[in-house]
């Protein structure tokens, strides 16, 4: 499988060298770290997404971008702004994601899942630049590529440059999650539902193609991965202790925590193989699915004196684009099945499938990140690495709507404001590229911005 992508069909827009050159020295590179570390330390884990919408919300009014909220819940809402949409082009929607990976932040939620010295990272909430590299989780995951695309939609306006199509500009909550399972019932557990996909659905977008900004590491793919969550339950018997009679061997304990051991194996030996046997591969990204236990519930610590009836174990299994829950389902109740583990029950308890753009459908998309990538990076596009097409991004759920859709951006891990800068542009010469110029008109003849905005604040100083 080739690393760069071949046989592309031509751009929409050939982007001029004065536009790339206008385009690039838009780009402030300082406010670029600015707006990213303001943004980046704004304390936003899963459901609790409001402040940094917030934030985002009143730096594209400030910009003019006329942005609006649509959300399920006032507290989680997504940020929609448009650009362009002058003329006939192709629409392109940018997403990212305003939740961060982090803990709980339950104590005594994640007294049970993190060490006091993971607990402690400053990177789970705060970011800084340091040697010259971001650091901070929020910047990497996902804020960073944010404002890239938001800095990039800035960079078009500020030199005059309008769009034939619309560019869609879109900030949402819950990408990372978390997940509706057991007693963490109703609205204020729900993930994607409330985030892009309810973009999608309610939020007046009507895009041709979409890109979900995140680090790749200036690669792309069109693949992504979806999972399940199997609960695993394990029965038994509750026997008062002082009546027990302990087995010799743990398989035939009434107590259906003491058949964990071999369950677990059991597993095991199931992930192991489903992993190698749906290795999912093609012109567009790898993607190989993981599965691992993800929590353990058994009994309750504070009524003991009887064991417990019931021991339930929590699978994450990835679901690769074709790949589908039933006949996951079967194979692994069929593993369980025959090695004799005793009376167990299994349900998915969550699903969401992956999936893959058309390659004939999404080639222009991929022609105009291939172009705005060689004219920034010096070198054609190349395919991202499987771990970015074997996890969900959000670009599934433009590909499960039949809208070709892709997923791209700067160095994931330690990105510079060097890096940022190019993707900024890569946003930018994307964007254009994809949606074409719209035709000019008597008052918007500028490369600059000057006779339209007045001086042109940016410079090329510290760009690269």
């Amino acid at each position: 499988m080739s690393e760069t992508f071949d046989n592309l069909p031509p751009v929409n827009y050939v982007v001029s060298e004065e536009e790339r050159v206008a385009l690039e020295a838009a780009i402030d590179i300082e406010e670029l770290t600015q707006t990213a570390l303001a943004l980046g330390n704004i304390d936003s884990p899963s459901m609790s997404e409001a402040s940094a919408a917030q934030f985002v919300f009143d730096w594209l009014e400030t910009e003019g971008f006329a942005p609006r909220k649509v959300g399920a819940t006032p507290e989680r809402p997504n940020v929609i702004a448009t650009y362009g949409g002058k003329g006939d082009g192709k629409s392109l929607l940018y997403t990212a994601h305003l939740d961060t990976e982090s803990p709980t932040w339950e104590p005594d939620l994640d007294a049970h899942k993190f060490r006091p010295e993971t607990l402690a990272n400053p990177e789970w909430n705060q970011c800084w630049l340091q040697d010259g590299a971001f650091h901070g989780y929020p910047i990497s995951n996902d804020r960073g590529p944010m404002v890239c695309f938001l800095m990039a939609a800035k960079a078009l306006k500020s030199c005059g440059i309008d769009l034939s199509g619309r560019l869609y500009l879109t900030a949402s909550p819950g990408e990372i999650g978390p997940e509706p399972i057991e007693e963490a019932r109703g609205v204020q557990y729900m993930g994607k539902e409330i985030g892009t996909h309810y973009a999608f659905y309610h939020g007046g977008v009507s895009p041709d193609y979409a890109i979900a900004a995140e680090g790749c590491d200036f690669g792309l793919t069109w693949v992504a991965s979806g999972y399940a969550v199997f609960r695993i339950q394990l029965f038994g018997e509750g026997v008062f202790t002082p009546l027990l009679e302990s087995p010799e061997r743990a398989a035939d304990h009434p107590n259906p925590i003491y058949r964990l051991g071999e369950t677990i194996q059991s597993v095991l030996d199931w992930g192991r193989t489903y992993e190698q046997e749906n290795i999912y591969t093609s012109s567009g990204g790898v993607s190989k699915p993981k599965t691992q236990i993800s929590s353990v519930r058994g009994g309750v610590p504070y009524a003991f004196g009887a064991g417990t009836e019931i021991c339930s174990l929590y699978l994450e299994v990835g679901l690769p684009p074709h790949v589908e829950i039933g006949q996951v389902h079967r194979s692994l109740e069929s593993h369980l099945r025959q090695q004799g583990i005793g009376e167990f029950g299994l349900e998915p308890v969550v699903v969401r499938h992956g999936f893959a753009a058309d390659e004939n459908r999404v080639a222009p998309l991929v022609s105009a990140v291939d172009a705005a990538t060689r004219d920034t990076l010096g070198e054609p596009l190349k395919l991202a690495h499987p771990i970015y097409s074997s996890m969900w991004r959000d670009h599934n759920v433009f590909n499960m709507n039949r809208i070709p859709a892709v997923t791209t951006g700067f160095p994931r891990w330690r990105p510079t404001p060097e890096d940022m800068v190019k993707s900024t542009l890569i946003y930018a010469l994307t964007a254009l590229s994809l949606c074409g110029r719209a035709p000019e008109t008597e008052n918007k003849k500028t490369l600059s911005g000057s006779d339209v905005y007045g001086e042109n604040p940016f410079s090329s100083a510290g760009v690269s």
